[in-house]
């Protein structure tokens, strides 16, 4: 974890805010978070500034989020952060930053939804609005999502490690899980736009059910199958069928498998972070074990077969 070296004040953005976009001048500054790569502050009630302060690829992503969120905002299902200007990096502050609409809601991991049907229904329609071929340029996904072999190994380290730390009640059916997910057969699908990192932090919640998604600087295209995933982490109990049916089109067999492969990974990754603090962040985020500890319970049991069927499956 690489911090920016100038601390981030409230002074600090009003004094960017000044001197590249002195038409936002007065309006008032204040903490909205910090985030995994980025803080995020509210000016006026209408925007946000969104600086990098950890590691060095939050300046890629926030340009990535510029140059193409825009064009598939309006499209989408539910409120996202809209980018109205780049912060070019200067004397004052040495990276990009950019300003963008504000989004209002709770992320999931403090207020969870409990409205099921109804999440299941908002989630998928905000999925099948993003989910469109992407054009020929658009940025890639690294490692994700392309094949879950390619995952292979940092997924065998993740469970020794988790099962190590006894973070893991049953790691023989997180391995059965994965195993499934990973044989299953490759997308053969045109590359559609992804989110890419869609875990309880990055969706918002109001009233039960989701209202809003946030950080985009993942955008990328490939298999659907990494998104998708998205649903046994957000979703309560005994809602990811109605989810399925409710995507456009539903996703086929091999989808879904792969989606549970996605899913493990993403919930092996917030229960470290959650749990065992990692990647530079003593004690970690304690909101995110408890969906990543859900999403393992609802995974896992669809290994028991019709006897004991998983919730939502």
């Amino acid at each position: 974890m690489t911090h920016t070296e100038t601390e981030i004040t409230a002074e600090l953005v009003r004094d960017l805010v000044r001197e590249q976009h002195p038409d936002l001048a007065g309006l008032p500054v204040r903490l909205g978070a910090r985030g995994w790569d980025n803080q995020l502050w509210r000016l006026g009630d209408d925007l946000a500034v969104r600086l990098p302060w950890a590691t060095p690829s939050a300046d890629a992503l926030l340009r990535k989020e510029h140059a193409w969120l825009p064009v598939l905002a309006p499209r989408l299902a539910l409120p996202v952060p809209v980018p109205q200007r780049l912060g070019e990096p200067s004397e004052r502050f040495p990276r990009p930053w950019i300003v963008t609409t504000w989004v209002p809601g709770t992320p999931a991991d403090r207020a969870p939804a409990t409205r099921a049907m109804e999440a299941a229904d908002t989630l998928a329609g905000f999925l099948t609005s993003l989910h469109r071929p992407a054009p020929e340029g658009a940025p890639a996904g690294r490692d994700r999502g392309g094949p879950l072999a390619g995952y292979a190994e940092g997924f065998a380290r993740a469970l020794a490690s988790a099962t190590e730390q006894g973070l893991l009640p049953d790691p023989d059916a997180v391995r059965a899980v994965w195993q499934d997910a990973v044989t299953a057969p490759d997308w053969a699908g045109p590359a559609l736009w992804l989110h890419g990192d869609l875990h309880p932090a990055n969706v918002l919640t109001r009233d039960g059910t989701f209202c809003g998604v946030i950080d985009f600087g993942d955008l990328f295209a490939g298999d659907p199958a990494c998104d998708l995933a998205a649903a046994w982490l957000l979703l309560p109990d005994g809602a990811v069928d109605r989810f399925h049916d409710a995507c456009q089109p539903a996703p086929d067999p091999a989808t879904r498998r792969r989606a549970r492969g996605w899913a493990l990974l993403k919930a092996l990754a917030c229960l470290f972070i959650g749990e065992a603090g990692v990647h530079g962040r003593p004690g970690g985020k304690p909101t995110w074990g408890p969906p990543a500890r859900a999403a393992l319970r609802r995974l896992t049991a669809t290994v028991h077969g019709p006897a004991s069927p998983a919730p939502g499956e």
